[in-house]
């Protein structure tokens, strides 16, 4: 091993020593990322599951107003979890006007207000409520869905009185056969495509975010503790001082995106038990680009992330820069998500940021074309050298140690 191999990993492993004491730093770096996922795929559907089932024990208030009402909706209504108060019909004019009716709505007297009145051969109906309440919306919900039934099966009885087959009539084209059998993309194929929606952009913006802090705490930290004066006397060369910070915080964010994806791997195997999500089609080869990817990301982003921490006066300041910065990341992340995969052009895959989100996308799809893979190959590993020596002009500075001008 060569001198300066042996000074960057001591600078590296000084600097993971010195930012690895706090014990809230292992806790953001080891328990945050391993536990991200498992809470967003199992905690958070069993929250909402439990949500739905206090809205389903819920008791609602519902008023009908009317002065013809059918049997046979009523019985509906009777059989259906709501208490039910029925009045006359005595606003004239658009059934949907609340006037007269706020004050009740509002007060969580009534949650909803049934309006139902025939006109020649037609049933007209509204629904009054308040939007901003959930028994108010549950309340809704549930008549619209008695509504519904009701309006099937009066459908049906005026189809049968006239003389008709409601299944033809109602229904002149069926599908053939079962619809998941004519889809010729597997399992695995489909958990991709779904996996590929989000995975690459909480990957992003997660390595961004999780070197923020190493990265003012290893350049503008040191600086303002006046520590950093005493790392520039020791023998060793700038850009030996770049890469041992640059090691150190790229191995902070490696280990937090690792254990992300471990998290990631362990909810969707958790999923895959459930039959709620398949494990995607992912060959070696796949995998591997994908580590490339991350890699050449990891390197452009800790490099720029160093740059800039190292040209700001303070912490504070530092830090005032690089979190705004992740709108970089977040803007084009959110961008990716919408675009077409399909015949999509090569230069996308020249644009930074863009270019390994996109990549992300196609090999989560297990998706290989050749022009895309060398253009955003190429183009990361030109955007990851640009941002190094970014860096590296940031080091030599000759006051990087006094205030910036």
């Amino acid at each position: 091993m060569s001198d300066s191999s042996r000074r960057i990993r001591t600078i590296a492993k000084k600097e993971l020593i010195e930012f690895a004491r706090d014990w809230r730093t292992i806790l953001s770096l080891l328990v945050i990322p391993l536990l991200m996922f498992p809470v967003l795929f199992i905690l958070f559907p069993l929250l909402l599951a439990s949500e739905a089932a206090e809205l389903d024990a819920l008791q609602v208030n519902i008023v009908i107003q009317s002065n013809e009402f059918p049997d046979d909706l009523e019985d509906l209504l009777n059989n259906s979890s709501m208490e039910l108060h029925y009045e006359s019909l005595t606003y004239e004019g658009n059934l949907s006007n609340p006037i007269g009716e706020e004050e009740r709505l509002r007060n969580g007297s009534v949650d909803a207000i049934l309006r139902f009145e025939k006109a020649e051969n037609i049933w007209h109906y509204a629904i009054l409520f308040m939007s901003t309440s959930e028994r108010g919306q549950e309340a809704r919900n549930r008549m619209l869905d008695v509504l519904n039934d009701w309006e099937a099966n009066e459908t049906e009885r005026r189809i049968v009185d006239a003389g008709l087959d409601p299944n033809t009539t109602i229904n002149p084209l069926q599908w053939d056969g079962d619809i998941a059998q004519s889809d010729v993309a597997t399992q695995g194929e489909q958990a991709g495509m779904m996996l590929s929606l989000f995975i690459p952009l909480v990957l992003s913006v997660w390595t961004f975010s999780s070197a923020i802090q190493p990265s003012i705490d290893m350049t503008a930290g040191e600086r303002e503790r006046g520590t950093l004066e005493a790392l520039l006397g020791l023998p060793c060369s700038r850009i030996e001082l770049l890469f041992g910070k640059w090691l150190a915080v790229a191995t902070i964010t490696g280990i937090g995106v690792l254990l992300q994806i471990f998290g990631l791997l362990f909810a969707i195997g958790y999923l895959a038990s459930t039959n709620l999500l398949s494990l995607p089609d992912l060959s070696l080869t796949t995998v591997l680009f994908i580590a490339l990817a991350v890699m050449l990301f990891a390197v452009m982003v800790v490099a720029f992330e160093l740059a800039l921490a190292m040209r700001s006066h303070s912490v504070k300041e530092a830090g005032s820069v690089l979190g705004p910065a992740v709108i970089l990341i977040l803007f084009p992340a959110l961008f990716t998500q919408v675009i077409n995969l399909d015949g999509i052009e090569a230069f996308w895959f020249a644009i930074p940021v863009v270019n390994v989100l996109l990549a992300l996308r196609e090999l989560l799809m297990d998706r290989f074309v050749l022009e895309h893979i060398l253009v955003w190959v190429v183009s990361s590993t030109i955007y990851a050298i640009a941002a190094a020596v970014y860096a590296a002009r940031q080091f030599k500075r000759e006051d990087i140690v006094t205030s910036l001008s």
